[in-house]
């Protein structure tokens, strides 16, 4: 296994990160922990999650997936893993977290944390993150940016101060971003440097072969600010397997049980996967191994959060690490790329 430095943190993590979106809804607990009982065998330190999780989020389920990790801690674990986990920003649609309106003040901070801290039986967590911006903006995919002011959202410089009380606390080792633009990639990193404050050391976005949006504004600054990128839906909620061409729906998968997910299922997304299992098959690649190799291929990328429902694709999605794609691969990605590029932002 790979290990990458988190940012500036001096904290190394594996270039394979184990998520943990489906446990406590497609995984149960003993899943869960077999899954992370094998990631450990494998190499793998480093493990997210977040309080909003699993996904997709209903009331009755919302913290199972840190509860499960809590419980595996419990095993005497806790000192195995780098552990990741998120606090939700303002949304509407999840009015059973904070109301709706958790804005990244110090007391929503404070009581996120403490909650997720209980559930996951541990006094710390390595990598603290804001799961998405408190102000109104483009996140998860959205296009066409319109300016909306938003005289709620908190200033960032008080966000920062609120996360340094708790990194002094220890609560907390290191903070990080996601699913954030450039322009606030840029405001966090200039309020740190004007009033002395914490740095991000991460982005959590997503990344796969169908959106590489984050290459355009995102990666020169990930590059130079040393705020790597947690790639995250690396398989483009499982369509990059190949499972789902041509209008499969595999049973208990991920689009099959969850068909409101929309995001990677468009006829140009059935194209460019077409495409790249070709690209896979002429080169006697799987796939799964082709499109995650080719993210921890990126210099821009600290680490690869994978998500696996079973054992058999756990030890896929960790074998591609050792996978080097050939020159010949990578040009014929990168045509299909400007054919069909980001079909699905």
């Amino acid at each position: 296994m790979q290990y990458t430095s988190l940012g500036q943190t001096g904290i190394q993590v594996s270039r394979i990160c184990l998520g943990s979106m489906t446990w406590g809804q497609q995984n149960t607990r003993s899943e869960a922990h077999q899954q992370l009982d094998y990631a450990i065998e494998r190499g793998v330190n480093f493990v997210d999650t977040a309080e909003m999780y699993p996904s997709p989020p209903k009331p009755e389920t919302q913290g199972l997936s840190e509860t499960l990790i809590g419980e595996w801690f419990a095993r005497g674990n806790r000192d195995k893993v780098i552990l990741a986990s998120k606090i939700s920003g303002p949304a509407v649609w999840l009015p059973w977290i904070r109301n709706g309106n958790s804005r990244f003040t110090e007391k929503n901070i404070c009581k996120a944390l403490d909650a997720s801290l209980r559930r996951l039986q541990t006094d710390y967590i390595d990598l603290y993150q804001l799961h998405w911006p408190d102000r109104l903006t483009n996140y998860f995919g959205e296009l066409g940016y319109f300016h909306k002011q938003d005289p709620d959202a908190t200033p960032i410089h008080e966000t920062l101060l609120a996360l340094k009380k708790q990194l002094d606390a220890g609560k907390i080792r290191a903070i990080g971003l996601s699913n954030e633009t450039p322009w606030g990639m840029m405001q966090f990193i200039n309020a740190a440097n004007y009033h002395g404050l914490p740095r991000m050391a991460s982005i959590q976005n997503p990344y796969n072969l169908l959106n590489r949006i984050f290459e355009i504004g995102h990666a020169e600054i990930a590059h130079h600010e040393d705020m790597g990128l947690l790639a995250y839906s690396p398989m483009a909620f499982g369509l990059l397997s190949g499972k789902y061409l041509h209008g499969a729906r595999p049973e208990n998968t991920r689009m099959t049980l969850f068909n409101h997910f929309k995001r990677y299922n468009t006829p140009e997304a059935e194209e460019a996967i077409a495409s790249y299992q070709q690209i896979a098959s002429e080169h006697n690649l799987s796939m799964a191994r082709m499109s995650l190799a080719y993210v921890n291929s990126r210099t821009f990328v600290t680490s690869n959060i994978i998500g696996a429902t079973s054992l058999c694709q756990l030890r896929e999605n960790i074998d591609s690490q050792q996978v080097r794609l050939p020159k010949a691969v990578l040009r014929k990605i990168e045509k299909v790329h400007r054919h069909n590029a980001n079909p699905c932002p």
